[in-house]
This record gives structure tokens, sequence and C-alpha cells, in this order.
């Protein structure tokens, strides 16, 4: 396959990724994403989700493999290029914030990018996202569901080509998760959703990178396979089973994390 058809048909790929702290948590990671495809990266915690978006996002740099991003491969020169063209939402949204009012936060990207638009698009944004009545207000002041709608704005008024959130709908109410799922599934862009949320992950994407506690990627397929799988789900700590009471008996069956 030519190059230029390789790109059309994966916008990211992993090949043999190692990545270690004090120990390794990435081990021979091999992943392809095509454009504009949504997919769930699933996993307990520790076992590797949050290093694998940052070495998508290019803030780490694998000890060992390659990475390609539209057919390029990524290391420390080029990382810089990639700001615009992949956003990283964090699962906590207070070490993202660092701007005094919700505008200056959206705007932030904008200035750094060279826009001319820019109250245009954040006020454009801000309506879709419905914060623009938080445009001259602190965003440390918002709920835990506010502040990461401001923090998702920001990304994105800015278009991306990648979207990849990190355990996005811990800081959620239940009425913003599902405000976040409708959005989701509306959203024209290549998503990576980390998760060890089942429930989110089936209802927004259809294909599971299931990660093990050994750093291992242990399945990647269809969803619904996988809500089928007991025991890759059990392998990757995503079900567990215990006892529990109902009325006046005691039985146990399993159950999910969220």
């Amino acid at each position: 396959m030519k190059n230029g058809d390789w790109r059309m048909e994966n916008i990211i790929k992993l090949e043999s990724i190692d990545f270690y702290y004090d120990e390794k948590v990435l081990d021979d990671i091999n992943l392809k994403i095509k454009k504009n495809e949504k997919i769930s990266v699933l996993g307990s915690n520790g076992s590797g989700k949050s290093t694998l978006l940052r070495v998508l996002a290019g803030l780490y740099f694998a000890k060992k493999g390659n990475y390609f991003f539209e057919g390029v491969k990524v290391n420390k020169k080029i990382a810089k290029k990639l700001r615009k063209k992949i956003g990283i939402l964090f699962q906590n949204p207070d070490s993202m914030i660092f701007n005094p009012t919700v505008y200056d936060e959206i705007a932030f990207s904008l200035k750094e990018f060279g826009f001319d638009d820019i109250d245009d698009r954040v006020i454009e944004i801000a309506k879709k996202f419905h914060i623009e009545k938080y445009l001259s207000k602190s965003p440390i002041n918002l709920s835990g569901g506010e502040k990461q709608k401001v923090m998702l704005a920001a990304i994105l008024v800015y278009e991306p080509e990648v979207l990849l959130l990190d355990e996005p709908t811990t800081a959620m109410d239940p009425k913003t998760t599902g405000w976040f799922i409708d959005f989701l599934l509306e959203l024209d862009k290549t998503v990576v959703l980390a998760t060890h949320d089942l429930s989110v992950a089936y209802e927004t994407t259809d294909r599971a990178v299931v990660m093990s506690e050994g750093h291992k990627i242990i399945y990647d397929g269809d969803m619904d396979d996988l809500m089928k799988n007991l025991d890759i789900l059990l392998e990757a700590n995503l079900i567990h089973k215990h006892k529990h009471r109902h009325k006046n008996f005691i039985h146990s069956h399993y159950h999910l994390h969220f």
C-alpha cells in the first residue's frame, strides 16, 4: 500500500511501544486507529490507559517502538506540530485550568495558534456547550462537570483532528454525563476514550481496546463481543463478583465497574 493510501486508512499507528517509569507501564503496544473512528481504551486503574493517551498526544515518548501520525514518525522534533492536531482532556480538569476567566481559558489556544476570529469562535463554542453565562467567571469556581465542559470547549475550539479523553466522566454528575454521551455520539472526529466505565464506553464507541493489569493489550475488537467475554473482562478487572442480599435470599453475580 502506498504511503498516501496508508494515511487515508490509519491516522494513528503504534508499533511495539514500550514505556517505563520506574517499571514498565506500556508493554509491546500495537494499535491502528482509522480517521474518524471512535474507540474505547478500557482497563482498571494503573493499567496504562493514561500513559497511552500521553504518548498519543506527544507528551511522552516511548522507550522502544514507533509512533506514526498521518504516516509521519513522531519524535520530539515534530511533537509541537501535534498540538494543533491532537487535543487531550485530562481526568482532573483542575490540572488544566490556569486562566482567570472561562473566556480566557477558551481563547488561550486560539491566541497561541494565531487565529484571528477569536471572539466569534469563543462565543460560538460557549453557546454550543451551554457555558456562555460563565464566560466572565473564574473556572475555578465551577462544578467538576462544568469545568470539564470548559476544558473540552478550550480544546475543540481550535478544531483538532483527534480528541483524546482520559476518564472524562469522572467529575461529571449524571445530567452532564448524559449531555457528554449525546455530544460524543454526534462528534465527527477521531476519538480515543480511556475509561474503566463500561457503560459509557458501550454507549459511545463500537470498538474496544482492553489493557490488562500487566500493561498489555489483551483484546482489540467489537464492543458487543467484549461484553459477552467474561474471561477478558475479569482478566482486565473490569467486572467483579460478590455476594449481596435480595430481600430474604443471598446470591452472587457479576457487576460492571463504573
